[in-house]
């Protein structure tokens, strides 16, 4: 795949903007009309929630879908699904993205879309009292009542990280979701949602010069705020293993968690990347070695997974981020036989490293799933505005498949060597029914 060259312009307000003209979009042989992906990704997520607000960015995020200045509830909805396109945001840790992906025909309409949310959104007690509800209900489906519900995102940061912002759960407590106010609402959005605290990405068919006027005829009027520094979220890494317990009402077997903190993503990203080959080493495929050790050769376990980033996909956060080994295992299996098992694997690879028919298996199959990722233009759009906010280049995407491929074994060595027993966190899921179940998370 070769990238387009990216064009980039910043609004009087603040807003930084990025073009990836691309006319070959959507233009496959299936015949598809050429169309254009729009993204908005403001520099603001879980991290950013004060105390007492848990599960305050993502509530946010669905406020920002219940009409705005010109628009009534749903029309958002109407007008992009009405062009034949797609639409939907998320919260992360350290940003909300927002995006449409719709026939290129369709551009201006998507373009005063997010400015008129950008400018204003419709928050009302109706609206929040109605997105309160749902986002309670999102809850309930996805963590309260699903067995793993929450593993490991939300369970165990807790366990590793001391800070607030690090630690707490990003979904949201009840209570604090319940107390939400339309001033707090009022308060988030001056704050965050501010032009100069966001990143636009427009990616497809596209003419750069037609596009340019177009932002500034929808966004050049959106007023500008005062955009306050980032705070630094970083803490001390843990001077001895932490650990901690959770009875989940669901889960049919036991399971348990290893977190380790990892090398700054943006000040330390080839040494984060050494660490990104050195998870696809341990699980990712049938030859993996925690594969081949764990489930084939000793059954100690019923799945195992290995990751950079605490919401399932590397690059995803600023520092501090996480390195995750995730295992479900039989009863009989006792905890420590797992942990044992994986310390005697990552022993292995500090000591020796991966071979190189490993090493290039894995980079190869990594960098053939970014192309292929890239190749839809949701994704693309989304990567460049999130590498953009959170990297300030938004060319890494286009990068990463030569850097990953520049990993060497001794780098993957180093990174094995660093994920120490005596600096990590341990959470231990116990189902319920366990005989030796006596209480919540620890």
């Amino acid at each position: 795949m070769v990238e387009p060259q990216l064009h980039r312009v910043t609004l009087p307000n603040g807003l930084r903007v990025v073009l990836a003209p691309d006319s070959a979009a959507g233009q496959a042989s299936s015949g598809q009309a050429p169309v254009v992906g729009v993204s908005v990704h403001y520099d603001v997520g879980f991290r950013s929630e004060p105390e007492g607000r848990t599960g305050f960015a993502h509530l946010f995020e669905h406020l920002m879908f219940q009409g705005s200045e010109s628009l009534e509830k749903l029309a958002h909805f109407r007008h992009v699904q009405g062009s034949g396109g797609t639409f939907n945001g998320s919260t992360h840790q350290d940003y909300t993205d927002y995006y449409q992906v719709l026939p290129s025909a369709a551009l201006e309409r998507a373009l005063f879309l997010e400015a008129d949310r950008m400018r204003a959104p419709k928050i009302t007690e109706e609206n929040l009292r109605n997105q309160v509800d749902v986002v309670k209900e999102e809850i309930r489906l996805n963590v309260l009542n699903r067995p793993y519900g929450g593993f490991p995102w939300i369970l165990l940061p807790p366990v590793l990280y001391s800070t607030f912002a690090n630690a707490h759960n990003g979904y949201g407590d009840f209570t604090d979701l319940e107390q939400a106010t339309v001033d707090d609402c009022a308060a988030f959005f001056d704050t965050y949602y501010a032009p100069g605290n966001a990143v636009l990405t427009v990616c497809g068919d596209l003419d750069v010069e037609r596009t340019i006027d177009l932002i500034n005829k929808h966004f050049g009027d959106v007023p500008a705020r005062d955009v306050a520094p980032r705070p630094s979220f970083g803490e001390q890494f843990p001077s001895g293993e932490l650990r901690g317990k959770h009875v989940d009402a669901h889960a049919p077997l036991p399971a348990v968690a290893l977190g380790y903190r990892l090398p700054d993503p943006v000040g330390e990203l080839d040494a984060y990347l050494a660490n990104v080959v050195l998870a696809a080493i341990l699980s990712d495929g049938d030859a993996a070695r925690l594969q081949q050790r764990l489930v084939y050769q000793d059954s100690l376990v019923v799945d195992v997974h290995a990751g950079c980033g605490l919401m399932g996909s590397p690059l995803d956060a600023r520092d501090p981020d996480t390195f995750t080994v995730t295992a479900i295992h039989t009863p009989e299996v006792g905890l420590d036989r797992v942990i044992g098992a994986v310390d005697e694997e990552l022993e292995k690879l500090a000591a020796d490293g991966p071979s190189e028919d490993e090493l290039s298996r894995v980079t190869a199959r990594w960098s053939a799933s970014l192309y292929r990722g890239h190749d839809r233009v949701v994704t693309r759009t989304l990567d460049l505005g999130s590498a953009e906010l959170l990297h300030g280049r938004a060319e890494l995407i286009s990068e990463l498949p030569k850097r990953i491929g520049q990993v060497r074994a001794e780098d993957v060595a180093a990174a094995a060597k660093a994920l120490r027993p005596e600096a990590r966190a341990v959470l231990e899921i116990e189902p319920a029914g366990d005989e030796n179940a006596t209480g919540g998370a620890a």
